[in-house]
């Protein structure tokens, strides 16, 4: 397996991207997965916010990543695609970035629904709109070769009959599922229960941590989290998160762990890493650089 991380860590601590690649050389990590921005953004332009815009050339950005011994695991793209506005926003929104990741040499775009039940909109309304943006992404995903993946982090996704459906809306290969350990555990699902019924349409998985607060507060109540204020490995999903790595492994998953999780400018993502490393070397799973 290979391991990345979510430059979503680096949130709190106003990175610029560049930031992100010098932290990952410094921790010999060589995946990273970060967000999309299709627009101009004040704070980004500044250097204050540690992911991409679509405007930025694809191909100089690819030997920038490379001259650190950096390569993308997937770009985020995962504005709602369950409400009324799923279609007019969030389905250019993707199709932008297939074809952006195309050119970056990027395998996987992750997209989502959103965290409520859509107003306005019954259960089957919402599902039939998603499933007519879905056809246009994939057919959109197989002229450029890129997986599209579908996260559990809403009102529909992580329910499994419901993403069930939702991964069958097209039969490709190109429409498949990113794992989310934390997001299944916090809407009160078991993850590895969750993992074992998808297992074989999982191309990349997020590793997330949940506090014992948190999971005391709002399990069951909320889909997701934006990002875990939890080392991974300290929180109640660490033993959940060690058997779906032991799955994984059965199953000969080659794929990258993405770490999901505040990274208070370094030192959590870094213990994270090291308790990933840790746990992988445990259950004699190879990391692959």
């Amino acid at each position: 397996m290979k391991i990345g991380f979510h430059t979503d860590a680096f949130n709190s601590a106003y990175f610029s991207f560049e930031k992100c690649l010098q932290w990952a050389q410094k921790n010999n990590v060589h995946y990273i997965e970060c967000g999309l921005i299709d627009g101009v953004s004040w704070i980004h332009g500044l250097g204050y916010q540690p992911h991409v815009a679509l405007y930025e050339d694809p191909v100089l950005l690819r030997r920038k990543m490379a001259s650190y011994g950096l390569a993308f695991s997937q770009v985020d793209a995962a504005y709602p695609l369950s409400g009324k506005d799923g279609p007019i926003r969030g389905v250019p929104y993707v199709l932008k970035s297939i074809a952006w990741a195309n050119l970056i040499g990027c395998p996987c775009v992750d997209t989502t629904d959103g965290m409520h039940q859509p107003e306005g909109l019954t259960d089957a309304e919402a599902m039939d709109l998603m499933k007519r943006s879905y056809e246009q992404i994939v057919e959109v995903a197989e002229a450029h070769k890129i997986v599209v993946n579908i996260e559990p982090h809403g009102y529909f996704t992580t329910k499994p009959d419901m993403i069930a459906r939702m991964l069958d809306f097209c039969d490709s290969k190109y429409l498949r599922m990113n794992m989310d350990t934390g997001n299944t555990f916090i809407a009160g699902q078991d993850p590895v229960a969750f993992l074992k019924r998808f297992i074989n349409r999982v191309s990349h998985v997020h590793v997330k941590d949940v506090s014992e607060s948190l999971a005391a507060a709002v399990r069951g109540q909320q889909t997701g989290i934006a990002v875990s204020q939890c080392a991974i490995g300290d929180g109640v999903n660490a033993d959940n998160i060690r058997q779906c790595l032991t799955l994984l492994r059965n199953h000969g998953y080659g794929g990258v762990l993405s770490m999901e999780c505040e990274g208070q400018a370094g030192p959590m993502i870094e213990k994270s890493l090291a308790w990933l490393r840790k746990t992988l070397g445990e259950l004699k799973i190879t990391v692959e650089q």
